[in-house]
């Protein structure tokens, strides 16, 4: 997942004019009416996906696959333009099995389509949780003190029903698509990823080969425990997953005689050299807009040290001051981690094997084979790196006047005021692999949380406010009549 608001709490930022079109703001409405029945409907849906343990191994994704299929057709989506794609995927030490699926709904244009069909995208797989290390059972949804508790309700069913009833509200409401509506909810996003690629190369030619994507996976809409505006993040990038092993090998030997090249300590001194490394910093026009309206709002010396960035990107020692801030880490350039630590065999030998696991957030653009050069250089000729996996680099979406006036809309309709700011993930999600062939991707959710309270995905209580899950229904609503109606 890459659901994130990288704006702190309180740091209240004016949108940039590259951002939202001249008028964007002029143009907010009543938001869309949501009746008993469709609140009712609503919950009964969120209900019902958060309460299927949809986490690898437990085969219940094709359940909630199924179950939202029958409530599309139900409300009206052709039998044929429903479909529910199984696949396998593997754990990542590719030892299990699982049967998941995808969810691919098309509701087609009314009349001659003008424009290539909008996919919007999301995942039904949560990652797994047990009981002892919640207040609440995770996976019976529980509505206490103003919130729904329960694994998936910020990561991402939130999402998944947000996008799902917004249609089927609009299709009573006899909305008109002037162009193709495509679906596009995978399996396995929080392990191995496998359904996005299939939908960014298999089942492309599905969904009618579409333009853009929105994905309810990205972006949202952060506030105060007070219920002050934060800001709403369109997420225009993410950064590359990669990951490394470093390894060294010894002839090893008896540990009463030590050797000056012990495989252990020649790997520790590696990773130190790894810890003090900086990549070079690097922008591009997301996190440029970003860190032009967070100077606004940071205290004196960070707004001092991103205005010297900005104005000269080879300033490494104000890219270094920037990174340094916890809120802005990992938003200057690349960043590499070692994650896990594997060395001996006994402990009366020395060892023979030492290894270690490094994870990488790549920049955009850059090419997860320059990095591995890049860390050979670093761990010196006694280390072997190599690579685990052979993803590609990810690549920035740009900012699309059609798509940033539509979310501005969108937001300030039920948030009127709310600063806007286009945002890079840390992390990965589904985007990734359609970006890579080209087609552009936006995190554009309105799911609205309190920040930094309600920051739980992936942890302990996960909740979401319960009048977020309506005001997610109308974001969606408004979005897809913006970028689907005219």
């Amino acid at each position: 997942m890459t659901k994130t608001l990288l704006l702190a709490a309180g740091a209240l930022i004016a949108v940039p004019a590259a951002l939202v079109p001249a008028g964007a703001a002029a143009r907010e409405e009543a938001a869309p009416a949501m009746s008993a029945a469709d609140s009712a409907a609503t919950k009964a849906m969120f209900q019902t996906i958060v309460n299927t343990p949809t986490v690898i191994g437990r085969g219940k994704v094709p359940e909630m696959a199924n179950y939202l299929a029958s409530e599309f057709r139900k409300a009206g989506f052709a039998e044929a333009d429903v479909r529910v794609l199984p696949y396998d995927t593997t754990n990542a030490d590719g030892t299990q099995k699982d049967k998941t699926a995808a969810l691919m709904v098309r509701w087609p244009a009314a009349g001659k389509a003008t424009k290539a069909p909008l996919m919007l995208l999301g995942h039904m797989d949560v990652v797994e949780a047990k009981r002892e290390d919640s207040t609440t059972d995770p996976f019976v949804l529980t509505e206490r003190d103003g919130y729904y508790y329960g694994r998936g309700t910020i990561d991402m069913k939130d999402g998944i029903t947000g996008v799902s009833r917004a249609l089927i509200q609009l299709k009573a409401a006899g909305f008109k698509p002037q162009r193709d509506i495509v679906v596009f909810f995978t399996g396995d996003e929080e392990t191995n990823g496998i359904g996005a690629e299939k939908g960014a190369r298999e089942w492309r030619t599905l969904m009618g080969n579409p333009e853009l994507g929105l994905n309810a996976d990205g972006g949202g809409i952060g506030v105060t425990p007070d219920d002050k505006p934060v800001a709403a993040a369109l997420q225009t990038a993410e950064k590359t997953f990669a990951g490394y092993t470093f390894t060294v090998t010894n002839r090893g030997g008896h540990s009463s005689k030590p050797r000056k090249d012990n495989a252990i300590y020649e790997l520790a001194h590696a990773l130190e050299r790894l810890e003090a490394y900086r990549f070079t910093p690097m922008q591009n026009e997301t996190t440029r807009a970003y860190f032009a309206v967070r100077a606004q709002s940071a205290d004196p010396a960070l707004a001092e040290a991103i205005r010297r960035w900005l104005k000269d990107p080879n300033d490494a020692a104000a890219a270094d001051a920037i990174e340094a801030d916890e809120s802005e880490t990992g938003l200057t350039r690349t960043r590499c981690v070692a994650t896990r630590l594997f060395a001996g065999h006994a402990d009366n030998a020395l060892p023979q094997l030492a290894r270690a696991m490094v994870n990488c957030r790549i920049f955009p653009g850059v090419d997860p084979n320059d990095t591995l050069a890049e860390l050979q250089r670093i761990a010196g000729p006694g280390v072997k790196v190599t690579r685990n996996d052979p993803y590609v680099a990810s690549l920035a979406s740009p900012l699309r006047p059609d798509v940033t006036a539509a979310f501005t809309k969108a937001v300030r309709t039920l948030h009127p005021g709310m600063p806007i700011t286009p945002e890079m993930s840390t992390g990965a999600s589904d985007a990734r692999p359609f970006r890579t062939t080209g087609m552009p991707i936006y995190g554009a959710n309105g799911a609205w949380v309190r920040v930094p309270v309600d920051l739980r995905a992936h942890g302990k209580d996960e909740r979401l406010p319960v009048a977020a899950l309506d005001d997610t229904v109308k974001h969606w609503m408004i979005l897809v009549r913006e970028m689907a109606g005219k």
